[in-house]
């Protein structure tokens, strides 16, 4: 997995655009946003996140998908319970992932974040191969858009209070964080 700064886009990694993004405004990208989803609730692997985020959605399927078919929704990437990213986004391009949301008082996180969804839910816990992705793919977006320092990632929770609880309670942010570290040492290590 590669990421290209110029284009935005992830070589490496299963591309899928998605029409639920827009231009960014000037500035600085410089937070990363880590959310969860599954579709149906608590199912996995099933290429409903895919459709949804692709307004593909056939909300004959299950009874869960009415109630969210009218929703325009996307984020940049998707990491599966198996470690498979799926890029929808160009992460030069704004994403709709964060909605109403402030980050040290700085509204509409769209427009200056990177949104990661990882393929779960609040109580579950996380694979070990999504955390390897998920620091993999973290130390390429902090090389490529070096505002996203460790004390600017955050889960939705943190950016939409009272309205989000993603990525919940069963997502290590200590041992994500320290992960975070290891690569970079390692990456210091190397130059």
């Amino acid at each position: 997995m590669q990421l290209d700064p110029a284009s935005g886009w992830c070589q490496g990694v299963r591309l899928c655009p998605s029409p639920n993004f827009n231009a960014r405004p000037e500035g600085e990208i410089s937070l990363l946003v880590i959310h969860n989803i599954s579709l149906p609730p608590a199912q996995f692997l099933t290429g409903k996140v895919q459709e949804f985020f692709q307004n593909r959605l056939d909300v004959t399927e299950h009874s869960y998908f009415a109630g969210i078919a009218d929703l325009r929704v996307s984020a940049h990437f998707l990491i599966e319970r198996d470690g498979t990213v799926t890029q929808f986004v160009s992460c030069l391009e704004r994403a709709w992932h964060a909605g109403v949301s402030c980050f040290e008082g700085r509204e509409t996180c769209n427009d200056f974040s990177v949104g990661i969804e990882l393929e779960g839910t609040d109580d579950l816990p996380f694979t070990d191969a999504q955390y390897e992705t998920l620091t993999a793919l973290t130390r390429q977006l902090q090389s490529a858009f070096t505002g996203i320092t460790a004390q600017r990632i955050c889960g939705h929770s943190d950016i939409a209070p009272g309205r989000k609880t993603d990525p919940g309670p069963a997502f290590d942010w200590a041992r994500y964080r320290a992960a975070l570290a290891k690569a970079a040492q390692e990456e210091e290590e190397q130059q």
